[in-house]
């Protein structure tokens, strides 16, 4: 049976034999009994094993190694020492040796950069193992959130002839024999008959999914060729991008803070063990930090006037803070504080944003807003689409994209447009966020970084 029903119902197990499947944490042997720390992956908890020499095989138990797996028959029986209950093992059968160089031993912790390079491994350490369990339930508790509000799931497309953010860092598609290849690229003779590279956002072609369900979202890979090194960026990323017809900027803040609860809590109600855990050895506090969000009420404020609340405090920034440009690291840490919780900064400069966000009146600004949480930053991004044809066109070309090579999105605007919005969240600075695991690459089961692509 697994460890997870076993503990939610122990009473109706106690003094009952069970069997149980799993793997040597490890194994404490005395001269007449000894004490195995057992896992089978169910749960976060551990099971004590004790058996002793009235075994046939107590000597051969006695050297079963850290990483073995085994089957254990036994009484499942209240404890006498520091944990609530104990198997009393009648039978242990090995079902696996592991081999004297297991890289995991019990002596010393291992460090996280140690563990990367053992990432199929790194599963079966508690830290890890209750990371990707968070990221199970988070994932979980985002499509039980859109999937119960009537949003239908959108599969985008992983290969795209088009750049959604105009960054221009993508990975580039080809079957052309690269190392034959001279002078101008004939792209007419590759595989799509085009340049196609692989995604940055799905948030265009939800669009028209948007227009067709009115409710939309993608939960998916994406990609980056951004030679970028810091502890939150990773070439390979998992993203949820809502996109949502007859919606203005102020209904999508509504949904964007809705969802993050939402998910939050859901994770905080259904991983209780993993959050403790987190919680004691990884981020003072964590439990706190994630309850205290679910309660509070969202602060929104423009652009501008949290530029005005920057130059007038009492800081000295390593980055001025400057009327028309992004905010740095520290600004967003310093407005979360000053409004001492989660704040929408919204109507940003329209030459630091995306084309396709809705122009306002003062031409300026776009629609677009960033959500920032106290402990993280920006976790957040959406904006309410242009819905107009010829000022998306117009803008279109002042940076640069070719209106023909975008037809098919331009006419969403012909075809029965409305006002629309949407909005993008990076999973994995979710589950940084909800974990205190502060690096993306241990948020990620095979990290996708510069010059590293194992596995």
């Amino acid at each position: 049976m697994d460890l997870i029903e076993l503990f939610r119902d122990s009473n109706k197990y106690l003094n009952k034999e069970i069997t149980v499947d799993g793997w040597i944490r490890s194994n404490r042997d005395q001269k007449e009994f000894g004490f195995l720390d057992f896992s089978d992956g169910t749960t976060q908890e551990h099971l004590q094993i004790v058996y002793d020499n009235t075994l046939n095989n107590f000597n051969e138990i006695t050297k079963y190694a850290l990483g073995s797996s085994v089957e254990v028959k036994g009484v499942f029986i209240e404890s006498k020492g520091s944990q609530d209950y104990e198997l009393k093992a009648n039978n242990i059968t090995l079902l696996g040796n592991c081999d004297a160089d297991y890289p995991l031993q019990a002596k010393g912790r291992p460090t996280r950069e140690f563990l990367r390079e053992i990432a199929y491994l790194r599963p079966r350490t508690n830290l890890f193992q209750a990371v990707f369990r968070v990221r199970s339930i988070a994932a979980y508790a985002i499509h039980k959130y859109f999937q119960e509000n009537g949003y239908v799931y959108f599969h985008a497309p992983l290969i795209t002839a088009s750049d959604a953010e105009g960054a221009g860092q993508m990975f580039q598609v080809t079957t052309l024999p690269l190392d034959k290849l001279k002078g101008e690229i004939d792209y007419s003779k590759d595989f799509f008959g085009k340049m196609t590279n692989l995604t940055v956002s799905g948030q265009l072609e939800a669009e028209t999914f948007a227009l067709a369900y009115k409710k939309t979202y993608t939960f998916g890979p994406t990609f980056r060729a951004e030679n970028s090194n810091t502890k939150t960026h990773a070439s390979e990323f998992w993203m949820i991008e809502p996109e949502i017809a007859f919606c203005d900027l102020n209904q999508d803040m509504d949904i964007m803070e809705d969802m993050l609860k939402y998910v939050v809590k859901y994770v905080l109600d259904n991983a209780k063990t993993e959050i403790d855990f987190f919680d004691k050895f990884v981020e003072k506090g964590l439990k706190d930090k994630l309850t205290k969000l679910v309660n509070s009420k969202f602060t929104r404020i423009d652009h501008k006037d949290v530029i005005t609340i920057l130059k007038e405090a009492d800081v000295k920034w390593e980055f001025e803070p400057q009327y028309g440009e992004d905010i740095a690291k520290e600004h967003e840490k310093y407005i979360t504080e000053y409004f001492n919780g989660p704040v929408f900064i919204k109507n940003w400069p329209k030459d630091i944003k995306a084309f396709y966000m809705k122009q306002n009146d003062d031409g300026e600004t776009v629609a677009a807003v960033d959500l920032e949480v106290p402990g993280a930053g920006e976790l957040m991004g959406g904006s309410q689409r242009e819905e107009s044809y010829d000022k998306l066109v117009t803008r279109m070309k002042e940076i640069g994209i070719s209106p023909e090579a975008m037809d098919w999105y331009l006419n969403l605007r012909r075809f029965g447009g409305c006002v629309h919005s949407g909005f993008g969240m990076g999973f994995e600075r979710l589950l940084i966020y909800l974990t205190g695991v502060d690096n993306i690459r241990d948020v990620i089961p095979y990290p996708r970084t510069p010059n590293n692509c194992e596995y």
